[in-house]
């Protein structure tokens, strides 16, 4: 089965034509839609097999990040998104979009609780708008999106993406296993908080966390800008040092690993 893809777009979303390509790439069929189309009745989400909500900075976040579109679906069609999620259907939100899933109850969704506010994305310890890569070690064996991928090298574009939680709810997420990717250093040991390795300051090192199914990530990092090796910081150097050992350098960037894993849970 193709799954087809329903990326999400609005005022102030910036990521959907990354967003939609990358799920092409992967094998599906991605249609880009306007949000104020879901509310008129245009477009049905029921169609569809995935959603995606992209980066960006919906609404100008001016009334904070993802709070406004988080509002504009939940006073619309809330109805719709809590359907689709009930589904064995798949959703992932992307920097802005985990902030939206956030903002909407969405995930963590602890205890059963969809549709509550459980964390939040705060503003980054530094203050400041921050643009690196960052590697990510994966920490979920039930998220279907992170599935085979031990460690994730891709990039970061947010000013705040702190991932904040309660004591009690952050212990709810290590036991139900709904910590989908942590940040860690190139080896593959925690970052420990340690900056720049925890670029914003994260509550666990937490840089992406699922729903009790698996099927509802929201992650802060931005794979969809990690399709090709070209992409990555230092390939340069890499593509020389693979000619030296008389090897070839992959084409396909591994953020695609994350797009791929949503197609293969519909084969």
């Amino acid at each position: 089965m193709q799954p087809k893809v329903l990326v999400l777009t609005g005022y102030g979303i910036n990521c959907e034509e990354e967003t939609a390509f990358a799920f092409e790439r992967a094998g599906a069929k991605s249609e880009i839609i306007h949000v104020n189309d879901l509310i008129d009745g245009v477009r049905k989400m029921a169609t569809y097999q995935i959603l995606a909500i992209p980066g960006g900075f919906s609404y100008g976040d001016d009334t904070g990040s993802g709070n406004a579109m988080a509002n504009r679906i939940k006073n619309n069609v809330e109805d719709q998104v809590l359907r689709f999620v009930q589904m064995n259907k798949l959703v992932i939100g992307i920097c802005n979009g985990f902030q939206v899933l956030t903002n909407l109850g969405l995930v963590p969704a602890l205890d059963g609780k969809v549709g509550e506010r459980q964390a939040a994305l705060d503003r980054n310890d530094s203050a400041r708008y921050t643009d690196r890569w960052v590697w990510l070690r994966r920490a979920s064996n039930k998220c279907v999106w992170t599935r085979g991928i031990e460690l994730l090298h891709t990039p970061i574009a947010h000013g705040e993406g702190k991932f904040t939680v309660s004591d009690e709810n952050l212990k709810k997420l290590q036991a139900n296993d709904q910590i989908a990717w942590q940040y860690v250093h190139e080896d593959g040991s925690p970052a420990a908080g340690e900056w720049p390795f925890n670029p914003n300051g994260a509550r666990a090192d937490i840089a992406g966390v699922c729903d009790p199914t698996g099927r509802v990530l929201g992650m802060m990092p931005h794979p969809e800008r990690f399709m090709h090796v070209t992409n990555e910081d230092g390939w340069t150097l890499k593509k020389e040092l693979a000619r030296r050992a008389k090897k070839s350098l992959p084409s396909e960037g591994e953020g695609m690993k994350v797009f791929r894993n949503a197609v293969e849970y519909f084969k």
